[in-house]
């Protein structure tokens, strides 16, 4: 599984907006970005960078973003993979930015990619699941309950553990945007297990 580098052609149909940086990891990108190409097709996910300079994963592969921040079109969704470069990457004000300015859409977060969220404050007053390595920084971010190791929707977010947790997350965004069963059927044919069956879900 690559990540992807092409040009995407006119937008039609939603955009799902994934912000990437040095050190993201391959794996969790390309589970979110096959998620999406089976449920609405190769233009849906938009991988984003406060420049197209390309950046290397955390695998090494070598991968150009789509677009600038400036020029993304208006997104209906909101991915964001981890990687040992999120630390660093949750850093960039541009970034931390971007994502206050959006706060309300449908938005799934793996692994160390919820400190893109908490350094952008909107983890405040959430549920929040993800890595059990991360709980003391999550407290940090004033979460209203953190649940180390868990698949957790609060609302429209949805944060998971590192790893194959980035498919319950794209799911999670595909079954808001594209509906239950086109998400259901995407995990079917992923070969994935039932539809977020270990999931937390909060009212």
């Amino acid at each position: 599984m690559t990540a992807p580098d092409h040009e995407p052609n006119v937008q039609t149909g939603p955009v799902v907006a994934l912000p990437v940086y040095h050190g993201v990891s391959e794996l969790e990108l390309g589970l979110m970005v096959t998620v999406l190409r089976l449920c609405g097709g190769d233009k849906v996910a938009v991988t984003v960078n406060r420049s197209r300079i390309s950046v290397i994963t955390a695998g090494g592969l070598v991968m150009t973003p789509h677009v600038l921040y400036a020029a993304l079109p208006e997104p209906q969704a909101l991915l964001l993979p981890g990687g040992p470069g999120a630390a660093k990457a949750a850093r960039d004000p541009l970034l931390r930015a971007f994502l206050a300015a959006h706060p309300g859409l449908p938005t799934g977060a793996s692994g160390s990619g919820l400190l893109l969220l908490g350094e952008a404050g909107t983890l405040d007053g959430c549920v929040v699941g993800g890595p059990a390595d991360l709980t003391d920084t999550l407290w940090g971010f004033t979460p209203a309950d953190v649940r180390p190791g868990q698949v957790v929707m609060d609302g429209r977010l949805c944060t998971t553990p590192a790893g194959l947790g980035a498919l319950h997350a794209a799911l999670h965004v595909a079954a808001t945007l594209w509906g239950q069963e086109v998400a259901r059927d995407a995990a079917e044919r992923i070969g994935s297990s039932p539809l977020l069956v270990d999931s937390v879900s909060m009212n």
